[in-house]
């Protein structure tokens, strides 16, 4: 008996401190060039099931490279989300953009609606972008920074220099605006391989300015097909304070075909692109109560075996 007694006074701790891990756990923000996402993509159940476990993962997910002007596709996924997790899942989307008809894209941002709240968006209308970016404001008490700002890029890969260069003037524009330096930009930048050089990175200031941090290598390959491998898709912060607020290590490429054990063929079918992600920290005050836990964790304990 007294070995069962130890075992169910070592269990308890550990159960306590397991929940509290979870409670602190990270915010985690994520994006990914969805390749044509349509309601037909979004009527086929097995692609919106993975769909579902892809975005399921993250706090905030960036979709790139939406055609669903009607709201449709978009709608199925939030709704197949809170059955999925019963959580409850919300959207933000920029109108249809593009310089013709035929390839107008939209940037849409999915978020838990029970962490992070929309506090402000604008749509970018300066040169030199294809798709200029949609800029959301966010706040949440999940995070150790409470409000940040997200900007997109899904670049027009003969122009990636020059529209990467062009993010530096919206940062200027809605920093200003907002009086908020504490920026994201993540997207497919098209910033590797032939479209951006080592050499090309003198004209662009997110890479000269250090004030910029690059989450995303350069060695990663964040590409599905075994015949490229390029880190095309970037997340870069700015400042100190932001980058604090950061996991170490965390901005990192999201393989679900290994994860979920998918073929490539089924992988390509969704996208040619994988996701990319990077987690935020818990705020202070949560982490702040770790020793007061592990004191009692230990006394729990302690207890047991007097």
């Amino acid at each position: 008996m007294r070995g069962r007694s130890a075992g169910l006074c070592l269990l308890l701790p550990l159960t306590i401190f397991s929940l509290f891990i979870g409670r602190v756990s990270g915010f985690k923000i994520c994006s990914y060039n969805v390749q044509n996402f349509t309601l037909s993509k979004a009527s086929d159940l097995r692609m919106l099931h993975t769909f579902t476990r892809v975005v399921s993962r993250c706090d905030i997910c960036l979709l790139l490279h939406v055609v669903d002007p009607d709201g449709k596709a978009i709608k199925a996924l939030l709704s197949n989300l809170s059955r999925y997790n019963r959580d409850r899942y919300l959207s933000v989307a920029s109108k249809g953009l593009g310089n013709s008809p035929g390839d107008m894209q939209q940037y849409v941002f999915i978020y838990r609606a029970h962490s992070v709240k929309v506090t402000g968006q604008y749509q970018y209308t300066g040169q030199p972008f294809v798709r200029p970016p949609f800029v959301v404001r966010f706040s949440s008490n999940k995070t150790a920074i409470p409000e940040f700002i997200l900007i997109p890029l899904h670049s027009d890969p003969d122009q990636a220099v020059q529209e990467i260069d062009g993010l530096y003037d919206v940062f200027v524009e809605v920093s200003t605006q907002w009086n908020n330096t504490n920026v994201m930009f993540l997207g497919d930048f098209h910033a590797g391989c032939a479209y951006v050089t080592r050499s090309d990175r003198k004209d662009i200031r997110l890479y000269s300015d250090s004030s910029f941090s690059w989450l995303i290598g350069d060695r990663e390959d964040t590409t599905v097909n075994d015949i490229t491998n390029c880190a095309f898709d970037r997340i870069v912060v700015h400042g100190q304070t932001f980058l604090k607020a950061i996991q170490p290590f965390s901005g990192k490429v999201f393989n679900f075909g290994r994860e979920f054990k998918l073929p490539q063929r089924k992988v390509l079918e969704m996208s040619d692109h994988f996701p990319i992600e990077v987690t935020l920290k818990s705020p202070a005050l949560l982490l702040q109560a770790t020793p007061p836990l592990i004191f009692l964790c230990i006394s729990v304990i302690v207890q047991c075996f007097l």
